[in-house]
Parts: structure tokens; C-alpha cells; sequence
């Protein structure tokens, strides 16, 4: 998933302009009881700029759809398994799930009273193939050549080939619902006109103005859909998201009060200072930690000259020291990886760990010398974002000095898009860079990453991989099944080191202390669910 913060160097904000929702009425008019004093207001530094979900492909709208659209399916907290949403069920009808059959749930309606029907599910995904904004999720439902509706309720999806992972996929935002008789079937609609069938909806939208800002939204408010007939029982009477384009911004408006609770936006030595001085009784804020399904790994170039010796990458896989790199640059608030799915989600193995442990110089030193690479190798990292800045750069550059094997030039690219531009055209020989998982499952922690050179654009692929292993785990309705599949590709990887995972990030959401139900929902799902969120009397 693509993070709009990386995207935007800076945001001028001179003003803000607000645009109610048309025809939801005011905030004011859709909270009931005592004015506002269940209300909770969140503050992210996650940006983003469009919410119509064919477009929408970022962490920053994502954090809004999960919680004003319902898809077919969604991700309880802390399951790694789709279970039905608006769907009542669904299955793979035919062999090597290349057929999926689902039933919606009767009754369902829009916020705005219209009613769902399977033709609204068919049109959401066929106007998400039609758009194909150059932004947004219509990748994810490539496998779906077409969709047939019977009735209305019945939806069949036909694939183009195997692919278990469609359910979690239609779980995301990808698949949300919209009705086809409010959305355009060959354009988006204004963020202001969305229509969902969610816990919530949208009630109002603020967006930043000022040189530079463009359409990047300031503040979003929902409220309740009192047309849902969901699972979700919102323990709140309004929730609004902030929009901070600077973390240190978000942290200021924490400690004065201007927001209830932030996401895992805080600086990593922030957050561990929030953290220490709730435990030493410094701070009224408490903490709620909890897993992420956010990586980060070292990426080789393996069409570089320098790079494209296995024996080189395999020394600087056995050089590095991801323990430190967590404690010392990152105060531990994330956690070190060895492998490339994370822990929390099926597939997860250790593979790198086993086979070069913590900074093993012997095993570095033979694995140069078993491959004939004259020392010191120059190497030049390159990184453009980072959330502990230049020290994870700097602190990787030592690690991978130990020894006298390597010799390392630090550059950053803080051009976020030319960063981008660099490593597709092949520019760099090695360079930092996270990935947001779309959906809890293996296979989005290693298909996109690797098949063909990967988004990374690394330039390494191994058929076993791209034309056996993937393919046949692409076959696998039951995910658990497929986790030795998974495994294996692991160990390919730890072997041929075209990337390195260094660490996965935790999550550290700080809130006040009469914020309450973080715990609730804070897990690998990446679904952060708004609906848990209340407040005791402050």
C-alpha cells in the first residue's frame, strides 16, 4: 500500500475549507444525547487526498473507508481470516479456487437508505477495473475476469487463474461496496459525496489550503450510519480524523489536548518517551502497544555490477545486527525480522536468523571468500525516508564496516518520487524502503516483492518461486495449508539475499487517559476500528 506521507515533502496550511456531505445533514444534528461528550478525535500523519475507494490507495484514506464502507468480507481483530461482512457467506465453488461464490446479507442498506444488492457489489468492482486509476487498488482485483449476479443476493466471481487470496483482498478497501446509483461508473465522486454502509459515515470533510496543499485532506468527521445492521456497536457519538503533516505537529496537539488519541505516527524516540514516562507516572497519556504488519528491508540492486555476486549480499546479510538496529536507532519500538512475512501473520519463519544469525563476520568473510570478492567492497545505500531520519542509514553503514569487509558511502534521495524513479531505473545499488501490506496474507508479503524483480525493482527472480511455489500457493483455499510453501520461499531468499528484512514495525498508538477500547483494536489486521474507541468522564 502506498503512504501519502512519502509522498509530500511539505504542506503549506493557510487555511481550511469544510464541505458537509450532501444530504447527510450537520454533525450536530446526527449526534444524539449530550452534545458531543462521547465524541473522540484522532490525529495521523498519514496524508491522503482522495477517498472514493477506486482511487483510494493509501494508509491515510484506507483508515476511513475500513470504517464508513462494508465489503464482502473483513478482518476480526487479531485473525489473519476473513470472515463475512456484508456477504452472509462465501466459497470457492469450483477446483484451484479459480470460482468464488458469495451471499449477501438481507436487508442491507446504504447511509443513504438505498439498498445493496449483488448488482452493487458487481458494479463496484467492475467500475474499479474501468477507472484503473494510476493510484489506486484496481491491481488487487486482476484475478477477476468477471462477475455474474443472481438475483439479489448471489455474486460470482470468475478468475483469469488461481487465486486464493481474493477473499482477502475484497476484505480491504479494495473491495468496498459503493452504490451504483450514486457513483459514476467511469469517473470518481468528491470526497464529500461518498456513500457508504459502514459503522459510520461521513459527515463533513475539511481540506487543506495553501500553496502546495491541493485536495490533501485536514479533517474528516463521521458519525454513526444509523442504516447499519452490522456487528459493530460504535461505543462513540462522533469520531473525527486530523490529518498532521508533521509527526512532531501531531505530538504537540496530544499534549494540548487537541486530540484524543494518535496512530502509530509518532517519532520511534517519542513514542518510547511517552511510553517510559506513563510506566514512571511522568504523563496522564498511557500507551497501547501492539503488532504491525509494517516492514522494512535492504534492498539490492542485483543487476549491479557490485551487487550481482550472491557472495556479497550473502556478507552483508551475515553483517547485520538487527537487534541493535532496534534497540539503539529505534528505542524498540520495532521489532527485528527474519524473514520477509511478519510475525502475527501465516507463513512466518526465521529464515534469515538461521542461516546467518546476528552479525557473524566469520560467516561473512566466507561467504566473500567462497565467491572471490576482493575487500574492502564499496558499496553506496541510498534512503529517502525514514522514521529515526539518517540514524538507520548511519547505523547500517557500521554494521556492514565490521570487519573491514565493506566500505560504505551514505546518500539520501529526499525527493520522494525521484527515489522512486532511482531504484526503478536501476540507479542504486542498495537502498532502504517499507512496504504496507494490503491484507494479512503470505502471499502479499512475497509475490509482489519478488515475481519479476518486484516493485522493489531488484531485478532478481528464481522460477522456483515465480513459476512453481507462488502459483501453487495461489491454489490454496485453506491459507494455513500453504505455509510450507511460504517457508520454502523464505529460505530461497535467505539464500540468494536480493533484499534483507531488517525489522517490522510495532504499533504505539498514545491516547489520554480517559481514551478507551485501543487495546481493542490495535493488531496485524492493519484495520484500525473506530467503533472501539470510547471515553470515560475526563
Amino acid at each position: 500500500m502506498k503512504t501519502s506521507a512519502e509522498r509530500l515533502a511539505a504542506l503549506g496550511c493557510a487555511g481550511l475549507v469544510a464541505v458537509s456531505v450532501a444530504g447527510c445533514g450537520s454533525v450536530t444534528d446526527a449526534v444524539k444525547g449530550d452534545s458531543g461528550a462521547k465524541s473522540i478525535t484522532m490525529g495521523t500523519a498519514q496524508l491522503t487526498g482522495v477517498l472514493d475507494p477506486a482511487a483510494a490507495y493509501d494508509s491515510g484514506a484506507w483508515l476511513l473507508l475500513r470504517n464508513t464502507f462494508q465489503s464482502l468480507l473483513t478482518f476480526q481483530a487479531a485473525s489473519s481470516a476473513p470472515s463475512p461482512d456484508a456477504a452472509q457467506s462465501c466459497e470457492f465453488t469450483a477446483g484451484e479456487a479459480t470460482e468464488y461464490h458469495c451471499t449477501l446479507r438481507p436487508g442491507l442498506k446504504f447511509s443513504n437508505g438505498h439498498p445493496m444488492t449483488a448488482e452493487d457489489v458487481k458494479f463496484s468492482i467492475d467500475r474499479s477495473k474501468k477507472i484503473n486509476d494510476k493510484n489506486g487498488p484496481s491491481a488487487l482485483l486482476s484475478s477477476i475476469k468477471s462477475v455474474d449476479v443472481k438475483g439479489d443476493t448471489e455474486v460470482v466471481f470468475h478468475l483469469t487463474a488461481p487465486d486464493a487470496t481474493l477473499p482477502a483482498k475484497l476484505a480491504s478497501p479494495a473491495g468496498a461496496i459503493v452504490d451504483h446509483q450514486v457513483y459514476p461508473a467511469d469517473q470518481l465522486l468528491p470526497n464529500d459525496k461518498q456513500v457508504g454502509s459502514g459503522p459510520y459515515r461521513i459527515d463533513s470533510v475539511e481540506t487543506m489550503s495553501g500553496e502546495g496543499a491541493g485536495k490533501q485532506l485536514a479533517k474528516a468527521v463521521l458519525v454513526p450510519n444509523d442504516k447499519y445492521t452490522g456487528d459493530a456497536k460504535p461505543r462513540n457519538d462522533k469520531f473525527t480524523v486530523r490529518y498532521f503533516d508533521k509527526a512532531t505537529d501531531l505530538k504537540a496537539a496530544l499534549d494540548k489536548g487537541d486530540v484524543d488519541l494518535t496512530d502509530n505516527s509518532l517519532e520511534p524516540n517519542t513514542a518510547a518517551q511517552v511510553l517510559a514516562d506513563q510506566q514512571s507516572g511522568k504523563t496522564d497519556l498511557q500507551v497501547v502497544q501492539g503488532d504491525s504488519n509494517d516492514t522494512r528491508s535492504l534492498v539490492f540492486n542485483t543487476k549491479d555490477p557490485v551487487m550481482s555476486n550472491v557472495g556479497v549480499r550473502q556478507a552483508a546479510a551475515a553483517l547485520l545486527d538487527r537487534k541493535a538496529l532496534a534497540r539503539d536507532v529505534f528505542a524498540r519500538t520495532v521489532q527485528p525480522l527474519y524473514a520477509m512475512v511478519p510475525a502475527g501473520v501465516t507463513g512466518h519463519t526465521t529464515a534469515f536468523f538461521d542461516r546467518w544469525g546476528d552479525q557473524d563476520v566469520a560467516k561473512a568473510k566466507k561467504a566473500l571468500a567462497d565467491n572471490k570478492v576482493q575487500t574492502p567492497v564499496k558499496l553506496t545505500l541510498t534512503w529517502s525516508r525514514s522514521r529515526a531520519g539518517s540514524a538507520e542509514a548511519d547505523t547500517l553503514k557500521r554494521q556492514l564496516e565490521t570487519g573491514g569487509l565493506f566500505q560504505v558511502t551514505v546518500q539520501q534521495e529526499p525527493d520522494w518520487d525521484a527515489f522512486k524513479k532511482g531504484w526503478a531505473e536501476g540507479k542504486y545499488q542498495a537502498y532502504t524502503i517499507g512496504w504496507f501490506a494490503d491484507y494479512p496474507d503470505p502471499d502479499d508479503y512475497i509475490a509482489p516483492l519478488l515475481v519479476d524483480g518486484g516493485v522493489y525493482h531488484h531485478g532478481w527472480d528464481d522460477p522456483r518461486i515465480s513459476q512453481k511455489l507462488v502459483p501453487e500457493g495461489l491454489k490454496q483455499a485453506d491459507r494455513s495449508a500453504a505455509a510450507a510453501g511460504y517457508a520454502q520461499i523464505q529460505q530461497i531468499v535467505a539464500e540468494n539475499v536480493p533484499l534483507i528484512p531488517l525489522y517490522q514495525n510495532k504499533a504505539f498508538y498514545a491516547a489520554r487517559s480517559y481514551v478507551t477500547g485501543v487495546e481493542s483494536t490495535v493488531d496485524t489486521t492493519g484495520y484500525f476500528r473506530f467503533w472501539e474507541i470510547g471515553r470515560n468522564s475526563k
